[in-house]
């Protein structure tokens, strides 16, 4: 489609940010799946595994290939992928085919999430680029927080959950077409890929400081996911609510998510960094410990909105203050620390083993406290010298 938008283009990009925020269906989707084909908790813990794996075979490639074609032509294969793996359940709604589906959104997702920043400097110059990465931050946030609305009405207006899949697809089809209909300035290409250049970035791990935000990064992503799919699942357990009404619980996380990243965008120009991570870690980790006792909905909302409120700025800042570290290697480790999005694809089998092997929802609440902890760890490591 040629090009017939050439002001606002920011718009459009801002836009896709929506779409980045698709991949946290996964958190409730595992629930209905997991009653609709009666999965053990074990087997159920691996759904989202299938989106976050891909972030650490397909980051740094992605990225690679980013150079070859360009921000943009990237971006567009992204949103194919995750049209493809939207329509999948909905034409086929079978186990193995919701398996394929959340591979196709994570190989989406993961192209997405390295190719859209760099896209977004494209349109946007100078002092604004920071506020204008953390407004797709917090539309990516909302996006997250409406999903599981979108399925209660798909449940309750339209008769099946698996409705909301089609509507995910149409806004991605939506995005795909506006974004192919602007002008944005073409960045300059490599005409070749560097031999070697997957092992370098991995060679960054031999830097202890690169190392220490690499793991955080991980553990901060499997709170984020472990979160977003034990808080549905605690609903289940501890209160007797329907799939349909314990996925609010995922909402009341995304929810806390935006309003502490909106939050975050305006104190943490005026504070600093390491101070608001501590502090932010530390409240972080008493709502967590919050959950381990909450037996009414009222309690168990309070300690998932805590953890989503709090943890809200600490990927943003992890990632900041590598990127601060070895500003030389920048486009190196903004690739890399992608990577390590795949803590999202680990957490959760752990969580489903453990839930199986204590026999309730505390061992889910006990390996996010385990990501916790080293979370405290790198946040009084960091900034140290």
């Amino acid at each position: 489609m040629k090009p017939i938008i050439k002001k606002n283009a920011a718009i459009p990009v801002l836009l896709a940010f929506f779409v980045m925020g698709f991949c946290d269906i996964v958190g409730f989707s595992t629930s209905y799946i997991k009653e609709d084909f009666q999965l053990s908790e074990a087997m159920a813990g691996f759904i989202p595994s299938m989106v976050f794996i891909w972030f650490l075979f397909l980051s740094v490639p992605a990225a690679l290939m980013m150079n070859r074609i360009g921000r943009k032509k990237t971006v567009q294969i992204s949103n194919i992928a995750t049209f493809a793996g939207l329509l999948l359940p909905f034409i086929s709604y079978s186990f193995i085919s919701c398996l394929i589906a959340f591979m196709l959104i994570g190989i989406g997702n993961t192209i997405l999430q390295v190719s859209l920043n760099p896209l977004l400097t494209n349109v946007v110059k100078g002092d604004k680029i920071t506020s204008s990465i953390t407004a797709g931050q917090v539309i990516k946030a909302v996006s997250s927080f409406v999903g599981p609305f979108v399925a209660m009405f798909a449940v309750t207006v339209l008769g099946k959950w698996q409705f909301l899949f089609p509507i995910f697809a149409l806004v991605t089809l939506m995005s795909y077409l506006l974004l192919a209909s602007t002008e944005i300035e073409q960045e300059p290409l490599e005409t070749e890929t560097r031999p070697g250049a997957v092992l370098e970035a991995f060679g960054l791990l031999k830097d202890p400081t690169i190392l220490l935000f690499f793991l955080g990064i991980f553990f901060v992503v499997g709170v984020d996911v472990g979160t977003n799919t034990a808080s549905t699942k605690l609903l289940i357990e501890r209160c007797g609510f329907a799939v349909e009404k314990a996925a609010f619980g995922a909402s009341v996380y995304f929810i806390c998510r935006t309003v502490g990243a909106f939050l975050g965008t305006f104190l943490l120009a005026r504070v600093d960094e390491i101070k608001y991570l501590r502090i932010n870690i530390i409240f972080a980790a008493i709502s967590l410990l919050h959950l381990f006792v909450a037996k009414n909905s009222a309690l168990i909302y309070t300690g998932i909105g805590g953890i989503g409120f709090f943890c809200a700025s600490v990927f943003s800042i992890l990632f900041s203050q590598a990127l601060k570290a070895r500003p030389e290697k920048a486009n190196e480790i903004s690739g890399f620390m992608i990577t390590a999005i795949f803590g999202g694809a680990v957490i959760p089998p752990l969580m489903g083993i453990m839930t199986q092997a204590i026999g309730n929802q505390n061992g889910s609440v006990i390996i996010i406290g385990l990501c916790m902890a080293y979370l405290i760890f790198c946040s009084w490591k960091a900034g140290r010298k």
